[in-house]
């Protein structure tokens, strides 16, 4: 395939040899399908990045770990593109490691080899386990800082992380759907991807607090484990529609939305409220047609910028600043979505 890039500087975005990224470029075989994608991968970054290449100064090797759902790296991935250039006068490239499911131990697996092949910095989104944690500390021993992304590690190594006040979306969520219901009858179904993820168990604690408080006659239904996916996510809600005919609204959390409404609509009942998190594709565009109520959405290009910036500090390469503050909550409706590139 045709491309302006060496083969060294191919094999250093993909984590690989030179020899095994030639022998993918010239298809000389002995090489599994899975490294293959890798390189071309690798091949696709380098051009979304190119014309940030041209920049001068410093230039950092970042990876993003992430453990989510397509949609959502997807997001985040061009939320950070986005922010590339404004990092001005260094150079910040990324490497990607996404994977939307799966045990502790492969993304375990992941960390470790960044480890052992070096990095400049690591964004991690990631489950709040044991192994996890374990894993962090190893790449700060290895000089590797570590920043968690969206969701915190706080027993970790990491040297920072960046994301939104969980809690007081949490609550806000709450307020919305408290107000929205009214008078009518109703329990709410709330809904996380995982119980591993301390910013869903969070936003799940400031919705609890503030239901019990303003709106106490209501009951809470949780779903949890469908990891944010349709595929799993449909068999839980309608689960959950069938235990309880008194559902009326929904607190998704975690995602799934659109297997969520599915649900919904097969089992003939009416969703009255609907909140979720995220401007990711699937929101935007159930948002625009008015089969979500709001999404709680906060500025993931502010989030990267954030992120970018304490790498840059932990090499010495920004003077030290205060604390960084949780991204503000921003309730968006039908009828005050941003531009689509600011949606991301």
């Amino acid at each position: 395939m045709g491309h302006p890039f060496p083969i060294r500087e191919i094999a250093r975005q993909a984590g690989l040899s030179e020899a095994t990224v030639d022998r993918v470029l010239n298809g000389r075989g002995g090489v599994r399908e899975s490294t293959a994608r890798e390189v071309h991968r690798a091949i696709a970054d380098l051009d979304r990045q190119r014309t940030q290449v041209r920049l001068v100064g410093r230039t950092f090797m970042v990876d993003i770990v992430m453990q989510s759902p397509e949609r959502f790296s997807t997001a985040v991935r061009a939320a950070l593109e986005a922010e590339l250039p404004s990092l001005h006068p260094a150079v910040v490239r990324s490497r990607f490691h996404f994977r939307e499911t799966g045990p502790a131990g492969e993304l375990v697996a992941v960390l470790d080899r960044i480890g052992r092949r070096g990095s400049q910095g690591v964004l991690l989104k990631a489950p709040d386990v044991p192994e996890v944690t374990a894993a962090v500390g190893r790449l700060a021993a290895a000089g590797v800082p570590v920043v968690t992304l969206v969701t915190d590690l706080p027993a970790s190594a990491r040297i920072g992380h960046v994301g939104s006040d969980n809690r007081a979306a949490g609550a806000t969520a709450a307020h919305l759907v408290g107000q929205w219901l009214g008078d009518r009858p109703g329990n709410v179904l709330t809904s996380l991807s995982s119980g591993s993820f301390r910013n869903e168990e969070e936003r799940e604690m400031g919705f609890r607090a503030t239901m019990r408080v303003r709106h106490p006659g209501r009951s809470l239904v949780e779903i949890a484990e469908g990891q944010g996916l349709d595929a799993t996510q449909y068999d839980l809600v309608r689960a959950a529609l069938e235990r309880d005919p008194e559902i009326r609204a929904v607190y998704s959390i975690g995602g799934g939305n659109i297997a969520t409404l599915r649900a919904f609509e097969d089992a003939g009942r009416e969703c009255a409220v609907f909140v979720a998190h995220d401007l990711d594709h699937d929101n935007t565009r159930l948002l625009r047609e008015h089969r979500l109520s709001a999404v709680l959405h906060h500025d993931l290009r502010h989030d990267l910028r954030e992120a970018c910036h304490l790498v840059m500090r932990a090499h010495g390469a920004l003077p030290p600043a205060g604390p960084t503050l949780p991204s503000a909550v921003q309730v968006v409706t039908p009828y005050n979505m941003p531009p689509p590139t600011a949606a991301g």
